[in-house]
């Protein structure tokens, strides 16, 4: 232990700390530490975790790539069909980072019940399809079997269930348009087996998921064909590289968007989640480095004597700084430990309990989602003790501009 530390150690520990001019003072800095360190804890996990959550809402329900023929058709409903035969499926083995590959096809549609009815979109899939993704989001029921024979099953969001007064073991009939003038439309009768509820209105609000047999029967299609394939990646960072790559390797009739494409709204929306992360960082620190600055000066206002005494025994002006740096840091420590302390509770009791509530119509969340990562945490602790330090080294200058003769004097 060096001298500059003991020194420190016993200013920080003297008994009339508490009792001095700098103590309130010392107080709001390390409370201004602590709150900065709680909002950047809290800004930076539930901004990252809003982000990650709607990220995979969804790509759970539209995959991360979607092949799709090339055409003018901007709807959701399938028109042209493309062939299972294709050598990326059911493997795309030509591009890496693919974990799964699945077909579907789409068509919309009307529910009727005896009192209500609503404009759908039948989402057919078949036994390729990744129901993991959609588990999370099942509120009642189970999901459905299409592996073995064609069924009347399907999944159904809650806000449509609600909206039409239906649950699970209910069964309705939906009416699909044909594609060719004065034909009829065609009906099909499905049984409610399981019930959704992504918080993603513009899904619930439009989708319910079935046995792709129905579409291809309704659409006279053949037993290979289907609307599009959805490809799942094992990285999301990845998705702008591996759609270029998942292009090059599909034919030329067939196109490929990515959901940052097709949900650009969303996503665009998401990237000033960033902006407001780093401005509030960045006010935060300010705040805290400022507290200390005024903290510091304080400080060194109050031991003028001491100053002049050590500069009087021989210190140089470097050692004395040292003394009151190395009390900054200690202040800045606990300021750090408690505002780690509250930021990270907070965190754990919103990721366990869900307390603070969002509006899903507005954030696609029902609930504030948090992202918590030891990583980011310890480089915010080192970033704010790096910028403090740096902060810091200026106010400390004032010691070298101290006369041993007038400091001993000064009262």
């Amino acid at each position: 232990m060096n001298l500059e530390y003991f020194i420190a150690k016993r200013l920080i520990t003297a008994k009339d700390y508490k009792s001095s001019i700098s103590a309130p003072i010392i107080k709001i800095a390390i409370s201004a530490i602590a709150i900065g360190m709680i909002m950047m804890i809290i800004s930076v996990a539930t901004g990252i975790g809003l982000q990650q959550k709607i990220r995979e809402k969804i790509s759970a329900f539209n995959g991360h790539i979607i092949i799709s023929n090339y055409d003018n058709n901007l709807s959701e409903v399938t028109l042209v069909p493309i062939s299972k035969k294709q050598d990326f499926y059911p493997k795309f083995n030509s591009v890496s980072g693919i974990n799964h590959i699945q077909a579907i096809a789409t068509k919309a549609g009307i529910i009727r019940t005896e009192n209500a009815f609503e404009g759908i979109v039948l989402k057919g899939v078949g036994k390729d399809y990744k129901w993991n993704n959609i588990k999370e989001y099942l509120v009642s029921g189970r999901i459905p079997d299409f592996s073995k024979n064609l069924n009347e099953e399907v999944v159904i969001s809650q806000f449509l269930a609600n909206r039409l007064n239906l649950k699970v073991g209910d069964s309705f009939n939906t009416f699909f348009i044909k594609e060719e003038q004065n034909k009829l439309p065609i009906s099909r009768r499905f049984k409610i087996t399981g019930i959704f509820n992504s918080g993603f209105q513009e899904f619930d609000a439009t989708y319910i998921i079935g046995d792709i047999r129905h579409l291809q029967r309704i659409n006279k299609w053949n037993a290979d064909e289907v609307g599009a394939f959805e490809v799942f990646l094992d990285n999301f960072n990845d998705i702008k590289v591996k759609g270029e790559q998942v292009y090059e390797q599909t034919g030329s009739t067939l196109d490929t968007k990515t959901i940052i494409e097709k949900y650009s709204y969303i996503f665009e929306w998401l990237q000033l989640f960033d902006f407001n992360i780093i401005v509030i960082l960045v006010v935060m620190i300010l705040v805290a480095t400022i507290n200390m600055v005024v903290a510091l000066l304080v400080l060194i206002l109050e031991r003028t004597q001491m100053i002049g005494i050590l500069k009087a025994l021989g210190a140089d002006n470097w050692s004395v700084r040292k003394i009151f740096l190395y009390n900054a840091f200690y202040l800045i420590i606990r300021g750090l430990f408690w505002g780690n302390l509250i930021g990270i509770s907070l965190l754990l009791i919103q990721q366990h309990f869900g307390i603070i509530k969002l509006n899903p119509e507005n954030y696609y969340v029902d609930q504030a989602p948090v992202y918590l990562n030891w990583g980011y945490i310890i480089a915010l602790n080192f970033l704010t003790i790096g910028i403090c330090f740096l902060v810091l080294l200026i106010p400390s200058y004032i010691i070298t501009k101290i006369s041993p003769v007038k400091a001993i004097r000064f009262d």
